[in-house]
């Protein structure tokens, strides 16, 4: 009796705020969990490998983490123009035009692909000017090992590209599943591969350059004979990716390039307040980086959450159901708090085996101790508003207001005062995390503002597609 009930209550209460017109919970939870996983391996997997890079010393953990600020970048532009390419898509999806959805599916990866290559191109040319004005006060040893990993991921940015571009589309359809396999290959293949050239063999920075290109070229080369030997819902063929479609390009821009502008300037603002923390030494660096690392653990569940909301709302504003947009946002919203409870509760047991794993100096663990446990409390009113959020506006088509929104903030607060807080006052590592953390704040309520209005669902991306 008592199973029954309880089933039936969770029934009730799954479809009062997770069922809308366009889509229910059961495919809200089958779109979830995939990207759930995904992100988990994701951060899992990098929190391995930076404790495996650990055993090459502090200088090589260091130079990793100050590249991979870079790499952040360039990736989540990739990320940000794939994402546009999931809004269209999912909008075409709801609005029931097949058709429309494979022409936006290929222009995504065209499009992303082709960005892939000029970055790579770019960074292999001028690796070295690129190097020594974000990092020219690094010590040498710092300096070297950034160098070879920098070249290293900038052979590697094709094949991300066209991974993330496939994985954007197929979000679009609600096809996570694929992604997930996707991802997992390319992620496990590289942690293998880092196993074993830089534990066993010893190659140290090298050794993890070499692996990112084989993972990455890798799973590239699965994407690619997906889509075009085994998808069955996408229906592209090579001739479509050769095939430069202007006006899908300019849908897809619209609401992928304020986004990549937001990455470039928001990344862009990181990368600066990673220069205020390479001017306070090695150790201030390392204790950023790991501290990093928690904070992306803390908020897998949030991420996925996140991610899975530009496919639900997209389909919703494509079938035209604004109303199902907002409670799907409020219901996400909740979750999203819920589960930064959760996976704060979850891990602080664990922060001396998990710290443990990169080898710290003893002389920073009091700090990065106060840093987690900061954050862990922050994050929990403050991370959805300011992240989440705009992700469903961004799908409503919303994107030039949210990204002028998170460019602004990131530098008149996180960027400006990081400076003040952590070079100017003296406060260090923990001067530029309370500002990142005000940041939140504001940005957050910025975007509360908005939602609560009517402009953000006021972009016809679908009406002015299906015209033509």
């Amino acid at each position: 009796m008592i199973p029954l009930r309880f089933k039936a209550r969770s029934h009730a209460m799954l479809n009062k705020y997770l069922t809308g017109e366009s889509i229910d919970y059961r495919q809200v939870i089958s779109l979830f969990f995939p990207i759930l996983i995904d992100q988990a391996f994701l951060v899992g997997l990098s929190l391995v490998n930076t404790a495996m890079i650990s055993s090459s010393g502090v200088a090589a953990v260091s130079a990793v983490s100050m590249v991979d600020s870079l790499n952040l970048l360039l990736v989540n532009v990739f990320v940000a123009l794939a994402t546009g390419g999931t809004v269209v898509v999912a909008q075409y999806k709801g609005s029931g035009n097949d058709k429309m959805v494979s022409k936006a599916a290929a222009a995504s990866v065209t499009t992303v692909t082709l960005l892939g290559l000029i970055l790579s191109l770019f960074v292999l040319l001028f690796y070295h000017p690129i190097l020594k004005f974000l990092f020219g006060t690094a010590d040498p040893e710092v300096f070297t090992h950034a160098g070879t990993y920098l070249v290293g991921s900038g052979l590697s940015y094709l094949g991300i590209a066209f991974k993330e571009a496939v994985n954007g589309a197929l979000r679009g359809i609600g096809k996570t599943r694929v992604t997930l396999g996707l991802s997992l290959i390319m992620n496990l293949t590289y942690v293998l591969l880092n196993f074993i050239f830089v534990h066993f063999m010893d190659m140290g920075v090298l050794g993890l350059s070499v692996a990112v290109n084989i993972s990455r070229y890798l799973a590239a080369g699965c994407a690619l004979y997906y889509l075009l030997r085994l998808d069955a819902n996408l229906r592209i063929q090579l001739k479509d990716l050769l095939d430069w479609n202007f006006s899908m390009f300019k849908k897809i821009m619209f609401i992928g390039l304020p986004f990549a502008a937001e990455q470039v300037f928001f990344n862009g603002g990181k990368m600066l307040t990673q220069i205020y923390i390479v001017s306070l030494g090695t150790y201030a660096i390392a204790t950023n980086a790991i501290s990093s690392v928690f904070a992306m653990l803390l908020q897998i569940p949030s991420i996925a959450l996140s991610t899975a909301l530009v496919t639900v709302v997209g389909q919703c504003i494509g079938r035209g159901s604004i109303q199902d947009a907002r409670k799907f946002t409020r219901s996400f919203l909740w979750l999203s708090s819920g589960s930064l409870v959760l996976t704060g509760l979850l891990l602080l047991p664990f922060f001396k085996p998990l710290v443990s794993l990169f080898h710290p100096p003893a002389e920073i663990m009091d700090d990065l101790y106060l840093i987690m446990l900061v954050n862990m409390l922050v994050q929990i009113p403050l991370w959805s508003i300011s992240f989440l959020l705009p992700g469903a506006l961004r799908a409503a088509g919303d994107s030039r207001f949210t990204s002028i929104t998170a460019m602004l903030t990131m530098w008149l607060f996180r960027v400006v005062l990081g400076y003040v807080f952590g070079i100017t006052l003296g406060y260090g590592v923990f001067g530029v995390w309370a500002a990142m953390q005000l940041e939140w704040g504001v940005r957050g309520a910025i975007f509360l503002w908005r939602y609560r209005g009517e402009g953000w669902y006021k972009h016809r991306l679908v009406d002015a597609a299906s015209k033509k």
